[in-house]
């Protein structure tokens, strides 16, 4: 039997999107992430260096207005069976959902003269119409080139023939705690807002969903409502990151807020212009930080890397010579700090590549020499892998079991087959039932589940938020996955 939930949360990630309706306006924050910028040398005036950052790059930032057909459930509908109600309101049968249309604002940047624009996959995905404001007050319609929800980054494009401002790129890796940071953005609609902070931080994960891929940066320049897409810059003008998160107790900005790294931002955007999505490489390992306990067993000074809990049989890894309880500690010359380190430096990998590890097994580092492949040949094996951790099949929601149980789009998977004497399968769960989240994330996709199920960690408790489909009531249990 499913419980009901418990809704408080006490941290919350803010969208920076602000979004209007008929009868009122409603106020999303969307996230921003930041892009670290190129340490090239040469001294700056810091008398006049946010100035200068500011102007160079204020005819590149643009403004971004997305239109969005949604459906917004009756309000009524709970008593639409009541006979006093009924009888007080003369009313016909009611239709369970009204189409109405909500507008969002954003920021993005021009990246080159052919008029593409990086911003934020949150902020246009899904629209069905796209407004560009330049600085120069031009207006134009955009389309999508392409998104990627994984990394929250898309890119669009306005045709025009007339010569564009362009952003410039910096390299977010040799990026310093401490160091000045700008940030521009059109914040609640306030076109071409300048702020200034530092980074706080690097390398923070765990800020959204735990299947993405996240290595934020951390800044405490001002990001509020509508910053969503716009650049993060250093003292020389170049773009270090894209403004995409905050944490926050009350939705408004408290100086904790997240970037998108401009050497991620950069590879994504040059995928999805070339081919319209990004091609990921694929390892074939399971891996999670290496606990504190099992440090010195393996030959280290600290907890550090990435722990190899699995490796795929025929996938790249085994070839390689990779093996359950190897500890990777580098990857192409660079330091694995943690699990999700290594995934996202093999996602980044070009398909095909030959790439280096550096391992610690047993006490005895060696080298390794993998060749990286596509990650779609992953698909099945991750399918596998959700089966034997919960013991279900999973399907899409159709639009009809949508309607009956009031679901949005893209909101849960169905159950199609599931084991008897699985984790889920013992708690009661049934074919038909819809999964609708993991740990708080909202599952979007069959992909997505899947993505979720692979990031879990062995024996790790989680809470699944489901719907019974006999009852139509949701609940959540508490399982330990395999």
């Amino acid at each position: 039997m499913l419980t009901r939930p418990s809704l408080h949360r006490m941290m919350f990630i803010s969208l920076f999107t602000s979004l209007s309706v008929a009868l009122g306006v409603l106020l999303l924050v969307s996230t921003t992430r930041a892009q670290p910028a190129t340490n090239v040398g040469g001294a700056v005036d810091l008398t006049t260096a946010i100035t200068k950052a500011a102007q160079q790059n204020i005819p590149a930032v643009v403004h971004i207005e997305v239109t969005e057909r949604q459906e917004v459930e009756n309000p009524f509908t709970p008593f639409e069976n009541d006979p006093m109600f009924r009888q007080f309101f003369h009313t016909p049968q009611m239709p369970r959902h009204f189409k109405g249309e909500m507008t969002g604002l954003g920021t993005g940047m021009i990246i080159d003269t052919q008029g593409n624009i990086l911003t934020n996959n949150h902020v246009v995905g899904g629209a069905s119409k796209i407004e560009v404001l330049l600085a120069n007050g031009r207006k134009y319609l955009a389309h999508v080139v392409g998104g990627d929800p994984k990394t929250d980054l898309a890119v669009i494009a306005i045709e025009t023939k007339t010569a564009l401002p362009t952003v410039t790129f910096g390299d977010s890796d040799p990026v310093e705690v401490g160091e000045w940071v700008v940030a521009i953005g059109h914040p609640r609609g306030l076109d071409q807002t300048v702020t200034h902070g530092i980074i706080s931080a690097k390398h923070r994960r765990g800020i959204t969903d735990p299947s993405s891929y996240q290595d934020f940066l951390q800044t405490d320049a001002a990001i509020n409502p509508g910053n969503s897409g716009g650049p993060l810059l250093n003292l020389r003008g170049e773009v270090i990151g894209v403004n995409t998160a905050i944490a926050s107790q009350n939705g408004s900005f408290e100086g904790i807020g997240f970037a998108i790294p401009s050497n991620m931002a950069v590879y994504v955007a040059k995928a999805l212009i070339a081919h319209g999505r990004v091609e990921r490489a694929w390892l074939g390992v399971s891996v999670q930080d290496v606990p504190a306990e099992r440090a010195e067993s393996a030959g280290l000074d600290r907890p550090k890397g990435a722990l190899v809990t699995e490796v795929v049989k025929g996938s790249p890894a085994e070839q390689a010579g990779l093996k359950k309880d190897d500890v990777v500690l580098a990857y192409q010359g660079k330091d694995v700090p943690d699990a999700s380190a290594l995934r996202n430096a093999v996602a980044t990998t070009p398909i095909g590549q030959e790439a280096k590890l550096k391992v610690m097994r047993s006490g005895q580092m060696q080298e390794l020499v993998v060749q990286v492949r596509n990650q779609e040949e992953a698909t099945k094996w991750v399918a596998a892998t959700a089966k034997r951790r919960l013991g279900v099949e999973v399907r899409p929601v159709t639009a009809q079991e949508a309607d009956k149980y009031g679901l949005e789009d893209h909101q849960g998977v169905t159950i199609s087959r599931v084991e008897p004497n699985s984790i889920l399968g013992k708690a009661g769960f049934e074919v038909q039932d819809i999964l609708l989240a993991i740990e708080g994330q909202t599952i979007e996709s069959v992909d997505n589940f899947l993505d979720m199920v692979r990031s879990l960690q062995p024996h790790q408790s989680v809470t699944v938020l489901a719907l019974d489909h006999r009852s139509g009531d949701t609940g959540s249990v508490q399982v330990v996955v395999r």
